[in-house]
């Protein structure tokens, strides 16, 4: 029997009859859908609705509108007019259908539906439709048939496992240094060999859900079958998904299930003239802050809507994982907005939304029946108990949570007090503290960070010095402290995560400014919606050292397989700003003091001899150079009261001011 998480977190044992509860209801659920089978056998949504080829070449095309008294398909082919013709048919339980020869419908037309109900009608885009393109003048959004001649052929097999990913996180559009919505090819080109040389192993991308206003990041999804068109064709993005799977990189999507675009003409808001089809009636089935329409995952039609696209992605484009969006909103009723979790009991009350519960376990559940190497992520700030367990021991079954509150503790530092004042034990306490019992993944900065509104971790350490002292022949103070922080604060957080890392794409060289997506206030500029590449090229400019860095630091950390270890605290000292831990057979040493270096600092650690394997004072990182690199340490066999005191051995290094030195055990 699988020890549940109440039987390894006492804090959790009142909650013990709450958290079986919620285990049976996954389950009973699970049998509804699928019987005794599996839920990927059961959930086929996307084969039926929609449009489709038939075995005779015709095609066929279902949608499900109960309230609906009329169905008409409109579109090029019949000159947007409504005629019997194409007319749907009722088949039963709010499902229509019209079937219609090859010669009357082709690749690349455009259409919509018309549907009719009591009181009114209107045009709307099919529910499962997977290709809506906006004209470029009007700006509206029609369905698309897409049914191309020669269909993708795929070349290398899926990523495999990722028990400690290491996330690059993108958005194709903004991916381009030019003032422009980039493409799937131009990434695939251009961007997925940084990706593959920094070394990271995992594309977490953003914004593949087509979605009306580009400025939305993504998140306001209309047409969730539909790859955004904004960036290229479907084989186009399988090519890019398969030439990362060639370089061994895993492609993690961002998947929004937790709300719904109020749009009536190209989302799922009032479909069939009713507003509660796939979501909560009245004030529930609206979100508050997000002026977006809320899910009723109570009901069957939006699970099998729901979990229909899950399997789609996955089995369509070759999905290797997901990162659930906006789950906090998903749980609570109220959404978690304004409010703290603090006490178990937030997780499990009249609060929470039992029905989210169950479909983000089923979720979960069907990813890995689809392929057992995929892997979930949480978007998670309540920190609900057992999210990130897997539900055989009582849990949601995420494979990991993301630890918001690590950039959230770097923000409030950098702008609360000076370096000269930070805690070395605060930083290690907030760094490391996570459940046990759950996988996390952290991140210093992620796209959050770089909002127009927000400030990254270089400009809130340069401000507008940046502009003006990032060459290398620059001596400016200021931009010499944000450069060693920037290296320091993304290793220690790298070092000390739980389960995985994850870098916004550019931050790794300091992107300068902020994200700010084409929209009124700004006059439609892309100014500030791509990515400065050219930056980090120049060897006289610094951001290519800060790349290099990142480079290093990654490489590293997969090459010693830091991260199947946990971290292990060697010295705190307060007084000096040191800090030092252990991490499978690397000791990280960094010094936090602003103004003094410290020679022959020892500490107890283990016994033999130690290599310099990373300094982030190298003149290759744009430092100083005070460290000889690659030199080896040898262990002195006496008891230093300094650190952990359980090493009979004392170990001395040379620690700059505001560097962090890696050393690895040579054996």
């Amino acid at each position: 029997m699988k020890t549940k998480i109440y039987d390894t977190d006492p804090y959790l044992m009142p909650y013990k009859g709450a958290i079986d509860a919620r285990s049976e209801r996954i389950l009973d659920m699970k049998r509804h859908i699928a019987g005794d089978g599996l839920l990927k056998d059961a959930v086929n949504n996307h084969i039926f609705y929609g449009l489709h080829r038939c075995d005779d070449r015709s095609w066929v095309f279902r949608e499900w509108a109960p309230n609906a008294t009329k169905i008409y398909l409109i579109g090029e082919f019949n000159n947007w007019k409504k005629t019997e013709a194409y007319a749907l048919k009722p088949i039963g339980k709010g499902d229509w259908e019209l079937k219609i020869p090859d010669m009357f419908l082709h690749h690349g037309e455009l259409y919509k539906l018309f549907i009719e109900w009591p009181g009114g009608g209107g045009e709307r885009l099919p529910a499962y439709t997977t290709r809506a393109v906006q004209d470029p003048e009007t700006k509206v959004f029609c369905a698309q048939v897409w049914d191309p001649a020669e269909k993708y052929v795929w070349k290398h097999p899926r990523a495999g496992k990722r028990p400690h990913p290491m996330i690059y996180e993108c958005h194709i559009g903004m991916s381009s240094e030019e003032e422009k919505v980039a493409s799937f090819e131009e990434f695939r080109t251009t961007v997925l060999p940084k990706v593959k040389r920094l070394g990271y192993d995992t594309l977490q991308i953003m914004a593949l859900q087509e979605h009306p206003y580009y400025g939305s990041f993504g998140y306001q999804v209309s047409n969730f079958y539909a790859l955004s068109s904004r960036f290229g064709t479907p084989e186009e993005f399988k090519r890019l998904v398969d030439d990362a799977h060639g370089k061994g990189i895993a492609v993690v999507m961002d998947i929004v299930h937790s709300h719904s675009v109020d749009n009536e003409l190209e989302g799922l808001s009032n479909f069939d003239g009713r507003e509660d089809i796939y979501f909560y009636k009245g004030a529930q089935g609206r979100h508050p802050a997000w002026g977006s329409r809320c899910f009723d995952y109570g009901k069957d039609e939006t699970k099998y809507f729901l979990l229909s696209n899950v399997k789609y992605w996955m089995e369509e484009y070759h999905i290797d994982g997901f990162r659930f969006d906006g789950v906090t909103s998903m749980l609570y009723w109220d959404h978690g907005l304004g409010k703290d979790f603090v006490g178990y009991d937030n997780y499990f009350n009249q609060g929470v939304d039992e029905n989210a519960v169950t479909y983000l376990a089923l979720a979960n559940m069907l990813v890995k029946e689809m392929n057992p190497n995929a892997f979930t992520i949480a978007e998670d700030v309540s920190g609900m108990a057992g999210l990130a367990a897997p539900f055989e021991r009582g849990g949601v079954g995420f494979d990991f949570r993301m630890a918001m509150g690590v950039a959230d503790y770097w923000i409030k530092i950098i702008k609360e007090r000076p370096d000269e004042q930070w805690s070395v034990g605060d930083i290690w306490w907030n760094l490391t503290n996570k459940r046990a019992d759950e996988k996390t993944i952290s991140y210093a900065e992620c796209h959050d960070q770089a909002l127009v509104g927000d400030k990254t971790l270089i400009f809130r350490l340069m401000d507008k010095e940046m502009y003006f002292s990032m060459n290398t022949e620059s001596k400016n103070p200021i931009v010499d402290r944000g450069i060693a922080l920037h290296k320091m604060i993304r290793i220690v957080t790298a070092a000390t995560c739980g389960d995985g890392y994850l870098n916004f794409m550019g931050n790794e060289f300091g992107h300068p400014e902020w994200i700010d997506f084409p929209r009124e206030g700004n006059g439609w500029s892309f100014a500030h919606a791509r990515r400065q590449w050219s930056l980090e090229e120049p060897d006289y400019l610094r951001y290519s050292y800060l790349r290099n860095f990142d480079e290093a630091m990654v490489h590293l950390i997969r090459k010693e397989r830091l991260l199947f270890s946990h971290p292990r605290l060697l010295v705190q000292d307060e007084e000096k700003k040191i800090l030092i831990f252990m991490r499978n057979n690397c000791i990280f040493a960094l010094n936090f003091n602003a103004t003094s270096s410290f020679a022959d600092y020892g500490f107890a650690a283990p016994g033999g001899e130690w290599e310099d394997v990373l300094d982030s004072d190298g003149y290759r990182f744009n430092g100083f150079g005070r460290i000889k690199e690659g030199e080896r340490h040898f262990t002195v066999p006496k008891k230093s009261p300094n650190g952990d005191p359980s090493f009979d051995d004392t170990l001395y290094l040379y620690l700059p001011s505001r560097t962090v030195t890696v050393l690895r055990k040579v054996e």
